[in-house]
């Protein structure tokens, strides 16, 4: 049965994007003074500026991308960073790719 929480996730454009962007996260943002890129995730704020939305409708993709299980949200300081889960993302690919 398909997980209602990933197909929510996966159905917009934006979302697909954070996805692939935290793919390579040193490849697609700037450094970050607070954790970093690879080790700790990609700050809400770098995400939302080069989405070109604000704060909440970013807080709104990222939520809907952690409730999926696809990425995971570390809090550092008063910032959090987000990183992909790669064991989830490969088990939603091996969900999508079954009969269902």
């Amino acid at each position: 049965m398909l997980d209602v929480d990933l197909i929510k996730a996966l159905g917009n454009e934006k979302r697909l994007l954070v996805l692939e962007w935290l793919r390579d996260p040193a490849a697609n943002f700037p450094p970050q003074r607070d954790g970093d890129l690879v080790q700790d995730g990609v700050c809400a704020l770098f995400i939302a500026a080069k989405l070109g939305v604000s704060q909440p409708t970013c807080g709104e993709h990222l939520k809907l991308l952690t409730q999926a299980g696809l990425i995971r949200g570390r809090k550092i300081k008063q910032w959090v960073f987000y990183q992909r889960d790669e064991n989830r993302i490969a088990q939603a690919k091996e969900t999508l790719s079954s009969d269902w």
